[in-house]
């Protein structure tokens, strides 16, 4: 769970603990929102449209399809 973006921050996906997970794609907030599941390391989502995606946790980095995001930091 939590907050996952891209190194240019362009693309931040919310993974929330509801099961669903909103991604906003620069000025375009939920431009793409459903639902996921995680079974270990690896994530199953399902776009609301019923698009289907898979992605993996890799040393702390989500590898989701062709992207690559990182967990966001909170304020310290």
């Amino acid at each position: 769970m939590g907050t996952w973006v891209t190194a240019d921050g362009y693309i931040r996906q919310q993974l929330l603990p509801n099961g669903r997970y909103d991604e906003a794609r620069g000025d375009r907030r939920s431009a793409y929102t459903g639902r996921y599941t995680v079974a270990g390391s690896h994530l199953d989502y399902v776009d609301d449209t019923g698009f289907t995606a898979t992605g993996d946790i890799r040393d702390g980095v989500l590898y989701h399809e062709h992207l690559v995001l990182y967990r966001e930091q909170g304020p310290s």
